[in-house]
């Protein structure tokens, strides 16, 4: 495939399809000109002569469409959108790690290991996404629901371990040059959000430690919006939206540019979003603004390259496209 379709640009990379998972469009009926779908398959687009819409699936029986918005970057810029994992912290693997554990225990196998095609679907998205693929794929007999307290004892016992100077070493490591771009975009009066699908209670560790390795002061000082996936309460308490609406759904950043940092609809050109994840640039895009991949994460292995407006290996090589 290597056609431009709205919203959306140059297609590359992406698997064709007769019809949509849901058997509400198929192709050459109804207008519809294309059906394409990333290799990890969350999403799939459906292209018209003058729109395209993206269904977004659900391993939790909530999928949701969207029309994909037309995006254009006018710098200088006056806000960016990042994300945590992977884009600011290098904690991807730690978390896969739990994940990892929590289906180990779940199965009662302490010798289980994920395998390597499980990387895009257990990285990105939401914890209850993560493990209802685990569950699918490894103990079918199993619920999310006994995932999930065994996830958090798991989780908590880590955070309070790596807290306290105990736990599993190089778990939250800072992306290289993050202190230098986060002080070099300050330093421009441009306003940082920071987004990430994970919950209050595993996301503030990964940065708060994260800022106490740069010596950069707390975190919630720094940033001028932090929005999570929300906060666990009690341990059959989660209290978030994020668990149904994780990235590739856009409120996490609908939410960090709109309620965090006051942008309104006509500011949206001067912001762009950092991602490394595929699902990240997905959310980015169905918010309305240009995406910006940062290499390493799982964008090129899906097949997402065509949505980012530029790729880069670090944060520092995107600084011209900011402005001064």
């Amino acid at each position: 495939m290597n056609n431009i379709y709205p919203g959306i640009g140059r297609v590359e990379n992406m698997i064709e399809l007769p019809q949509t998972s849901d058997g509400s469009f198929t192709y050459g009926k109804e207008g519809v000109e294309a059906i394409y779908t990333p290799s990890d398959k969350k999403v799939e687009f459906v292209s018209f002569a003058d729109k395209t819409i993206c269904y977004v699936k659900s391993a939790m029986g909530y999928p949701a469409w969207y029309k994909v918005p037309e995006t254009s970057y006018q710098g200088p810029a006056t806000a960016i959108l990042m994300d945590l994992d992977g884009t600011s912290v290098r904690s991807e693997a730690f978390w896969m790690w739990i994940i990892e554990q929590t289906i180990a225990t779940v199965m009662k196998n302490p010798k289980f290991e994920l395998e390597a095609g499980d990387e895009p679907h257990v990285s990105g998205h939401s914890v209850s996404e993560h493990l209802q693929y685990c569950i699918d794929k490894y103990c079918p007999d199993k619920t999310v629901e006994e995932a999930r307290a065994i996830y958090f004892a798991i989780t908590e016992h880590e955070m309070k371990e790596i807290l306290e100077g105990r736990g599993r070493q190089g778990a939250f490591t800072p992306v290289p040059g993050l202190k230098e771009f986060l002080y070099e975009v300050k330093s421009r009066g441009i306003r940082i959000g920071l987004v990430t699908s994970g919950l209050y209670t595993k996301a503030m560790p990964e940065i708060i430690s994260a800022f106490k390795t740069l010596k950069m002061g707390d975190p919630m000082e720094f940033y001028d919006a932090i929005i999570t996936a929300g906060t666990t309460f009690g341990r059959n308490q989660t209290g978030t939206i994020g668990e149904l609406a994780p990235k590739p759904h856009p409120w996490l950043y609908s939410e960090t540019a709109r309620v965090g940092l006051g942008i309104a609809e006509h500011e949206k050109s001067r912001v762009l979003g950092f991602e490394d994840s595929a699902a990240g640039v997905v959310s980015i895009r169905l918010a309305g603004f240009e995406a910006i991949g940062i290499n390493g994460g799982n964008i090129h292995l899906s097949g997402m390259d065509s949505l980012c407006m530029k790729q880069y290996n670090l944060l520092s090589e995107a600084l011209p496209l900011l402005g001064e």
